[in-house]
């Protein structure tokens, strides 16, 4: 179905966004959750802790050296129950998020600035751009390198390593009347589908944001989705609901390279 349209905002308007999220706890779900804007379906799947365990980094990961200085910090709950705060020091949280997260996934962040044992978070919950303050005590901090470019108008994705192009692949993103909305996000939680030649491919990261136009989508609540295809014809076109898809070598190695928590910057 079809929403209004929503608009970047602060942590007391994602707060209340985030009550209309379906909570749900089976991880067969996570797919159709996951990628209901993309397509719809259900796929069961099996949620992740990030890259393939067993050929890439765990989530939240290092990437790059930590020793060497990445630019970019994941944030990986260590508690049940992660508390956010519109300011440092507030003395209640004006949301909470669970770990695991509903769909089974590991909760992780990507961390926007430190204070004084507080964290500023980018958020996974609308309206998208939303951000937050959490306790670095109810985190594992980790370092990396990587982030992610999304060009709609030329239908690229680039995979950066510092300022090195590690990975750049055609795709498909969102068709009118449900474009890819353009932002800064992060990539939220992944999962692997039990049919790796299915509709979504070997793996589908879930991102931080959503759909301005879905509020909701075969069951789904309209996260946006990074995932592989089973119609390499539609790639460098406009084919989603307003997902990104890449080809199937292409995401099973951006999974096997990137962890959760890598910002992924979408140019409309």
């Amino acid at each position: 179905m079809t929403g209004r349209r929503r608009r970047p905002g602060d942590l007391r308007t994602a707060a209340t966004g985030s009550g209309r999220r379906a909570a749900l706890t089976r991880a067969a779900l996570a797919l159709a959750v996951l990628l209901a804007a993309c397509r719809g379906g259900s796929d069961a799947a099996a949620p992740l802790t990030g890259a393939d365990p067993a050929t890439g980094p765990t989530a939240p990961s290092t990437g790059g050296d930590q020793a060497s200085g990445g630019r970019f910090l994941a944030a990986g709950a260590v508690v049940a129950r992660v508390g956010v705060y519109t300011r440092p020091g507030d003395p209640a949280p004006a949301l909470t998020l669970s770990h695991p997260n509903p769909e089974g996934a590991p909760l992780t962040f990507a961390v926007l600035d430190a204070r004084d044992g507080w964290l500023q978070v980018r958020l996974p919950v609308r309206p998208n751009g939303s951000t937050g303050w959490i306790r670095a005590t109810d985190v594992a901090l980790t370092r990396h390198s990587f982030r992610i470019e999304v060009r709609l108008a030329e239908r690229v994705l680039t995979v950066f390593d510092g300022d090195d192009v590690v990975q750049a692949e055609p795709i498909g993103v969102g068709a009118r009347p449900t474009p890819t909305p353009g932002g800064e996000y992060y990539l939220y939680e992944l999962v692997r589908p039990a049919d790796p030649n299915g509709p979504y491919g070997p793996y589908a990261f879930g991102l931080s944001g959503f759909s301005d136009v879905l509020d909701g989508f075969n069951g789904g609540d309209g996260r946006l989705g990074l995932h592989g295809t089973d119609d390499p014809a539609s790639l460098g076109t406009d084919s989603t609901n307003g997902c990104i898809r890449l080809a199937n070598p292409a995401i099973d190695q951006l999974a096997r390279t990137v962890p959760l928590g890598t910002p992924i910057t979408i140019v409309a």
